[in-house]
């Protein structure tokens, strides 16, 4: 039996693996939780992928927009967040690419789908 250290979401478990084939196996211990270093954030900063233009905001994955951290038309800052988008149960950081002006493409409650540019920075 083998023991090994995998991450989850970033909490660490220890883990033992055995090689089932043909040997009677028993039954292991659960998974133990590995003391975390710090407390993972609810929210995560979702960098912008370079498949869209400069200035263009890209829906990372599929989801919700949940909420509209800035105005249409407002100032905004690189890196600064634009919106939280939901998506498998996790609200996502939606970040400016660009300094400048944005213009949304998306409301409150709207489904993207991946790659959707939901905003654009000029």
């Amino acid at each position: 039996m083998s023991k090994y250290i995998i991450k989850v979401n970033g909490n660490p478990y220890e883990v033992e693996v055995q090689e089932v084939g043909g040997t009677a196996s028993r039954a292991s211990a659960p998974a133990t939780k590995m003391p975390a270093k710090a407390a993972a954030p609810r929210t995560a900063k979702v960098a912008q992928t370079a498949s869209g233009n400069a200035g263009e905001v890209i829906a990372p994955m599929p989801g919700t927009v949940l909420k509209l951290k800035v105005a249409n038309g407002e100032t905004v800052k690189k890196g600064q967040v634009i919106l939280i988008l939901e998506a498998m149960k996790m609200e996502n950081e939606i970040v400016s690419t660009a300094d400048g002006k944005v213009t949304l493409n998306v409301s409150e409650g709207q489904a993207v789908v991946a790659h959707e540019v939901m905003a654009t920075v000029e």
